[in-house]
């Protein structure tokens, strides 16, 4: 099996930065490729970034391109987001996630079977 735990969430002003953190644990995590996903209040669960098992390929949703950096140290089992230039419509519970699949990652929530608690970013004015 596979668990995954996010921190680094928190409140901050608009403009400021954080820095996600993904610990991850389990069957070759090494191996699979990795993805953070958000969910506002009243909205759907939406990508934000992925990146392959070698971290040789990254993704990014629009919104957050230019601003936000995904990346991965597989020597410590952890993921990153790395969120620059933050904006209140960034407000949301981000979380981590993983296949179980090994190689390609993915843009799509149903292809994740792996998922984090979540940790909330507040974004204020």
């Amino acid at each position: 099996q596979v668990q995954l735990a996010e921190s680094g969430g928190g409140l901050v002003q608009a403009g400021d930065s954080l820095r996600l953190s993904c610990a991850a644990s389990g069957r070759i995590i090494s191996l699979r490729p990795m993805a953070w996903f958000r969910q506002a209040p009243g909205k759907e669960r939406e990508f934000v970034a992925g990146v392959d098992w070698n971290a040789a390929r990254t993704d990014y949703a629009d919104s957050v391109k230019g601003r936000f950096t995904i990346s991965r140290d597989s020597a410590k089992n952890t993921l990153y987001l790395q969120m620059n230039s933050l904006k209140p419509e960034d407000t949301a519970v981000y979380y981590c996630a993983t296949r179980s699949t090994y190689g390609k990652g993915s843009a799509v929530v149903d292809d994740y079977e792996y998922w984090g608690q979540g940790t909330q970013v507040t974004v204020s004015e």
